[in-house]
């Protein structure tokens, strides 16, 4: 008989690439994962068990990690979202940097390549919940400064889409190549 495997998470991708209708159905489950796999299924152009069946193999494939609420900010008094670029002596990614995520205001912490070690986004209630979890980062042995890019407006915030631009155009700057 087979075993009931739903809530085992894989510990590596999946193996088969994403076709067309697992694409859309992930496209509609990241504008409203609420709906009924009938709906998903329609939407999708599928009926409902195949759907389901999919969504199913999605979620045990890793593909779908998890399925969330997204939050408006100002409903939990975090209207303020900052960028905040943290620059650290050796390794950024040490246990201590990383025990910042205890707090709810970050949101994301990213290792970068660039002019920084470390990335994060934060929401914090105003610009004096900033300066207090920008202390705390200061504790953080090895951390030698930071820089905080707090947004003006946001146009555009959405989760991983699964679409993907088929091709780029060249720049209208670049010379043709001579092949």
């Amino acid at each position: 008989m087979d075993e009931e495997t739903d809530g085992i998470r894989p510990s590596r991708l999946p193996t088969r690439e994403l076709d067309a209708a697992d694409r859309r159905l992930l496209g509609v489950l990241v504008d409203d994962a609420t709906v009924s796999y009938a709906e998903l299924g329609e939407r999708a152009g599928l009926s409902a068990p195949a759907a389901h069946e999919r969504v199913k193999r999605l979620r045990r494939s890793g593909a779908i990690r998890q399925t969330s609420a997204i939050i408006d900010p100002k409903a939990v008094r975090k209207p303020l979202l900052a960028f905040v670029h943290v620059d650290t002596r050796g390794w950024g990614k040490t246990p201590e940097l990383m025990a910042i995520s205890k707090y709810p205001e970050v949101e994301e912490i990213h290792s970068v390549a660039g002019d920084t070690c470390m990335l994060l986004k934060v929401r914090t209630e105003d610009t004096r919940a900033l300066e207090g979890l920008l202390a705390r980062i200061y504790e953080v042995p090895g951390v030698v400064t930071t820089r905080s890019y707090v947004a003006l407006s946001t146009y555009l915030e959405r989760p991983v889409q699964p679409g993907a631009t088929k091709e780029w155009p060249a720049p209208r700057h670049m010379a043709q190549p001579i092949y």
